[in-house]
């Protein structure tokens, strides 16, 4: 289905706290990928302050904008009272405890006590435990004789729904209180088609050594920053684990064909149909995570293997690497030419600073030199740090043979002190270095097998395959 049309009137938008406002308001740089939004002056005069409210069509579209660009963000009220035009969608395999701890929480929340609830049953060996669990909370159950994995549940409850909107939620989540109302508030924009809520870990369930990485670290865990979802941006998916959709932007569903990243599939063929997909962590949903040092690998390894499906989607969009060709070569001189790479380099940097300046004076107004370095700079750094993650996480069987050479081999033990050293820094009063920096080289050691033994299964080496960046 074709996406909704503009933004009603009262929608708000508040400009995000990172972004930054130049010549007295008429330019607007952040969002991801970092953007430069010139204003025009009736532009200008309608955003004097940091919220904006829909009142006509120029603030409509003035809105959409701002909210496209990922410089802010919707503002509204969550939405209070039963939300009985949601429908929520539990597709469990076994697991009869969780499921219980789930909809016991569910029908104690003034939201969805009365909504309708879908408990799908994907093949579970014992599915009379399910019954009992969902008959003692009045809730039905679809049964799948033959278990058809995480996305053919989530369709089979798809269809079973009525109400305009549908949420799922995964057996091993706890929603809090108030999730649903600050996700369904987003649901006044007529184009978005999903919003989902930050995952953090459950308080008092069974802990281990990777809960605490999890905590501060967690593969479900978008963070803290409220954001538009696409491909190339900081928030570029969000799990299936907890998510509210507008039904009819959801079509069939998710590719049953996919075992693993079903979600992310689903979100870039709602992002190229045309519409919003946001991330909300002013709601939050827990969720039990793998305490097993071994399954807790497997799980991350079978995360890995998904990127191989993705590539043969959505081709480059599953990139380890995006990098402008001016970055690739700045590193390249960098490391491979030593000392004689530095005035190279720099000279590469210099070139896109005058070109950036340029591109950056306003009507009447001299080139910004020194903004316009700073920016050049910030993203040769950005470049640098994208490079070391891959070289630790998605490249690390390469890297590991690329240590033979003498050259690479303290730019490559670099790049892991330096990956795991900038990762940790803001989570540094939660969490040791130590067992931040283990915990976080077993992810990635985990996932890149996974992405190296997906990628060799399908024949396809395109989830490898560095990119460059989209144009915008």
């Amino acid at each position: 289905m074709t996406p909704g049309g503009p933004l009603p009137t009262g929608f708000a938008v508040r400009l995000d706290p990172r972004a930054r406002r130049r010549e007295d308001g008429a330019v607007l740089l952040g969002g991801s990928p970092l953007r430069l939004l010139r204003l025009s002056p009736p532009a200008r005069a309608l955003l004097s302050g940091d919220r904006l409210v829909v009142r006509d069509a120029r603030t409509a579209v003035l809105a959409g904008r701002l909210l496209d660009a990922g410089l802010a963000h919707p503002d509204l009220p969550a939405v209070g009272g039963a939300q009985d035009d949601v429908t929520v969608v539990v597709p469990v395999r076994d697991r009869p405890a969780a499921l219980a701890r789930l909809l016991t929480a569910l029908r104690a929340d003034p939201a969805t006590a009365r909504a309708p609830l879908v408990v799908v049953d994907d093949g579970s060996v014992d599915p009379a435990a399910v019954v009992r669990v969902a008959g003692a909370c009045g809730v039905r159950v679809v049964r799948r004789e033959v278990s058809g994995g995480p996305a053919a549940a989530r369709d089979a409850g798809l269809r079973e729904a009525r109400t305009d909107l549908v949420a799922f939620l995964d057996s091993d989540c706890v929603p809090r209180a108030g999730w649903l109302g600050v996700l369904r508030s987003h649901l006044a924009d007529p184009r978005l088609a999903l919003v989902a809520p930050r995952i953090t870990g459950l308080p008092g369930g069974p802990t281990g050594w990777t809960a605490a990485y999890d905590e501060v670290a967690g593969a479900l865990d978008m963070g803290e920053h409220p954001a538009p979802v696409r491909p190339w941006s900081a928030v570029s998916y969000v799990p299936s684990a907890a998510m509210l959709a507008r039904r009819v932007a959801l079509g069939g569903g998710f590719d049953e064909s996919m075992r693993v990243a079903e979600d992310v599939d689903l979100v870039w063929r709602l992002v190229e149909a045309g519409w919003r997909v946001r991330y909300e962590p002013g709601a939050v949903v827990e969720h039990e995570h793998p305490v097993a040092t071994a399954e807790w690998l497997r799980r991350r390894a079978f995360y890995g293997t998904g990127a191989a499906l993705l590539a043969a989607r959505h081709g480059p969009a599953v990139a380890p690497v995006v990098l402008a060709p001016t970055s690739a070569a700045v590193w390249a001189l960098l490391v491979a030419g030593g000392r004689r790479g530095w005035a190279p380099a720099a000279a590469i940097l210099a070139v896109d600073t005058v070109r950036l300046s340029r591109r950056l004076a306003g009507p009447g107004r001299p080139p910004e030199a020194g903004f316009a370095a700073g920016l050049v700079l910030r993203g040769a750094v950005s470049a640098g740090r994208s490079l070391a993650r891959a070289v630790t996480r998605h490249h690390w069987p390469l890297a590991v043979v690329l240590l033979a050479v003498r050259r690479l081999r303290p730019w490559l033990l670099g790049a892991a002190v330096v990956d795991a050293a900038a990762a940790w820094w803001p989570v540094r009063r939660r969490l040791g270095p130590l067992r931040f920096a283990v915990a976080r080289r077993l992810d990635d050691l985990a996932y890149g097998a996974g992405l190296w033994w997906g990628a060799a299964r399908a024949h396809d080496l395109r989830a490898l395959r560095p990119t460059r960046p989209p144009r915008l």
